[in-house]
């Protein structure tokens, strides 16, 4: 499964913390954070930000990476989210209640 949603005038760093601590929360682990910045090549004082989340469940033999995260943008403009969702190891009512966090925080920023 996968979700994405596009927020205005979000820090793409905190919907970046939040989404690690509310999918800490569902009982998955980190694997690999990554968060990066670049200058606009228009505008130097301007920023875009990338980060990526992955996090694993433990399958009965090894851990198995069960969501990735993708978030990139500026909190001067857009912030886009992309969750990648492996439905058989984070199930449908962990990814609700990911998605229920992310909605009551962030919900009003919400471009429909």
């Amino acid at each position: 499964m996968q979700i994405r949603k596009t927020y205005k005038q979000v820090n793409p760093e905190l919907l970046y913390a939040e989404i690690r601590d509310f999918a800490l929360k569902q009982g998955v682990t980190l694997d690999e954070a990554k968060m990066e910045t670049y200058a606009l090549p228009t505008d130097t004082s301007s920023f875009v930000s990338r980060g990526t989340l992955s996090f694993s469940a433990q399958t009965e033999s090894k851990k198995k990476e069960c969501l990735r995260a993708h978030v990139v943008g500026s909190a001067r403009t857009e912030t886009k989210l992309m969750l990648d969702i492996d439905e058989k190891l984070f199930p449908a009512e962990k990814a609700a209640a990911l998605q229920g966090d992310l909605d009551f925080i962030f919900g009003t920023y919400e471009v429909k």
